[in-house]
């Protein structure tokens, strides 16, 4: 998927005094977030967050934002403000500073420690850091910043401000309003209504939850329902969530801790990021609960602490339903719960790993039949209170898919917000004199890990995958006397991912060996078209009688 706007201009030089912004991912998706501010020459980047693949991307790892719009102007980046430290906030993160290694990147303890592993990771070693928490401003380059503290589902979550001569722009990154949190971290809507008497121009919300009515539920309501679980499983516990969820496993380990069962952490993510957690003090673990060894004590005693809630195929969740994990194997009785929701595109994955486990025997607990999860994001009712708090001039939403920005912006409307801004990837918002305007766009498109690969695989690429996984794949060989214009040997056929034996391609042989020699009879000796003679009457044959649409791959030897 690209996004290229060709409605749209090349958007103008920046007017003098004016604040640009524009987005290189999270417009149009929920992953890879990424927006940049630009003022008086100078660029500032909040979030620079990855896109996990679906079934639509075969083979590829992870989907980067596109930072050609930027790419010659990595000089003037001043700094990379992250919110907070989920991956598709920070997973981008290296990449970016591959291309330029000095960038300084803001952020609060927790995600900078959570950034720590992947540029040692990448070998990014000089990279100056700066961490900050609610109340603190900092000055970077042009661009005066504010942190407010938010609650999200990860701890030390952060909305900015960012003050310019040409106004205020607020930034909630993810964010919702639980006004019980774990940590007691509340949304701080005393900034935000401060912010929003001196006066902010541009207000950039999260809108996942745009469509959802009312008020997000409280982290603390869906502890009965895990005490619950505990209570009632017979044997082993495995819980499914994201290994940055320091709130849930916080649950977990209490309630492994009231019903006297152990707690192994399962999956590298998981064990490297709550041990950040633990030192630093945002994961308070119950004496001897937590064990190093998924077998420390009996089956009815143990609760596994899992990646894979969201159905990744080399999760560890995943591995475990089709039986290909080296360590866990399941067995009849077994409690499963899945403590997280669905991010959108990867309801088929999770319905796949359901009912991998429980073929194999265990009870699955998820969202669809037990209060097991809550949002991080908040619903419309938390959306009209911040609207009606902040009282914004202009509004741009940001992170979520097309409907659920237009769902906000419908939102802001109704509150009297006297201008929104729908706008997706790419898309050039200026600032002038209070007022702001979508002048033009960048082409911006997804950027593919594939591997070693960034950025080399396109979706032609793609595309070849997806018909040789789905419709198979067919070769023919033919060897040609390009002087006389005779078939020397051949045509051999041969198919891989279709049904059909070799022997359905004896009717469409003779065929094959007539169109070439018509064409060769009329003086074609180009091999490029020899091969299209022999696709189209391949690819017309597997049409009609395969009912498929294969690969076909002609290789004409010349002699």
């Amino acid at each position: 998927m690209s996004h290229l706007h060709s409605e749209l201009p090349t958007p103008p030089p920046l007017p003098e005094g004016a604040l640009r912004v524009f987005a290189l991912g999270g417009l149009g998706e929920v992953g890879r977030n990424m927006t940049v501010f630009e003022y008086g020459g100078k660029l500032l980047i909040v979030d620079c967050g990855v896109l996990f693949p679906d079934e639509h991307h075969p083979g590829v790892d992870l989907i980067l934002p596109d930072f050609q719009p930027i790419r010659h102007r990595l000089d003037d980046i001043v700094a990379i403000v992250l919110t907070h430290g989920h991956e598709d906030h920070i997973g981008a993160v290296p990449y970016l500073l591959r291309e330029r290694g000095d960038i300084p990147v803001v952020g609060s303890q927790l995600t900078l420690a959570l950034v720590a592993p992947k540029l040692k990771e990448h070998r990014l070693k000089e990279v100056p850091r700066h961490i900050v928490k609610e109340g603190d401003t900092l000055e970077l380059g042009p661009f005066s910043t504010e942190f407010v503290a938010v609650n999200h589902s990860i701890p030390d979550a952060l909305a900015v401000a960012i003050t310019t001569p040409a106004g205020v722009a607020l930034h909630t990154g993810d964010f919702k309003m639980d006004q019980l949190p774990l940590d007691g971290r509340i949304t701080d809507l005393r900034a935000f209504a401060r912010l929003g008497e001196a006066g902010v121009d541009l207000f950039l919300t999260d809108s996942t939850n745009a469509e959802v009515p009312g008020f997000t539920t409280s982290e603390r309501n869906i502890t009965p329902a895990i005490d619950a679980v505990f209570a009632s499983s017979q044997k082993r516990i495995i819980v499914a969530s994201f290994a940055s969820h320091v709130h849930r496993v916080q649950q977990v380990l209490d309630a492994a801790a009231k019903h006297g069962r152990k707690v192994a952490y399962v999956g590298r993510s998981m064990v490297r990021n709550m041990q950040i957690a633990r030192d630093l003090g945002y994961l308070h673990v119950p004496d001897g609960v937590v064990v190093d060894k998924i077998d420390a004590a009996p089956p009815e005693k143990m609760v596994l602490m899992s990646t894979g809630s969201q159905g990744e195929p080399m999760a560890a969740l995943s591995r475990m339903a089709n039986k290909s994990h080296q360590q866990v194997e399941l067995e009849p009785g077994d409690t499963v719960l899945m403590a997280s929701s669905v991010i959108p595109g990867n309801e088929n994955s999770i319905s796949r790993v359901i009912d991998g486990l429980t073929k194999l025997g265990a009870t699955v607990v998820h969202k669809g039949n037990a209060l097991v999860h809550v949002s991080g994001h908040a619903s419309a009712g938390e959306l009209l209170y911040c609207y009606n708090v902040v009282q914004p001039t202009n509004v741009m939403p940001v992170h979520g898919e097309i409907r659920h920005l237009h769902a906000n912006g419908a939102l802001a409307r109704k509150t009297g917000v006297p201008n929104v801004l729908l706008a997706e990837d790419g898309y050039v918002i200026d600032l002038v004199d209070g007022h702001a305007s979508i002048t033009g766009a960048f082409d911006c498109g997804y950027v593919y890990v594939d591997g070693s690969s960034i950025g080399d695989i396109s979706d032609s690429d793609l595309k070849d995958r997806r018909v040789l996984g789905e419709e198979g794949f067919i070769s023919v060989v033919v060897v040609v006397d390009s002087t006389n214009g005779k078939i020397i040997t051949g045509p051999e056929i041969h198919a891989r991912g279709i049904a059909e034996d070799d022997s359905v391609f004896d009717g469409i042989t003779p065929k094959i060996v007539r169109a070439l020699e018509d064409a060769l009879s009329e003086g074609t000796r180009d091999s490029r078209q020899l091969q299209q003679v022999i696709r189209r009457t391949l690819g017309s044959f597997a049409g009609r009688t395969l009912r498929r649409r294969p690969m076909i791959v002609p290789i004409v030897i010349e002699t």
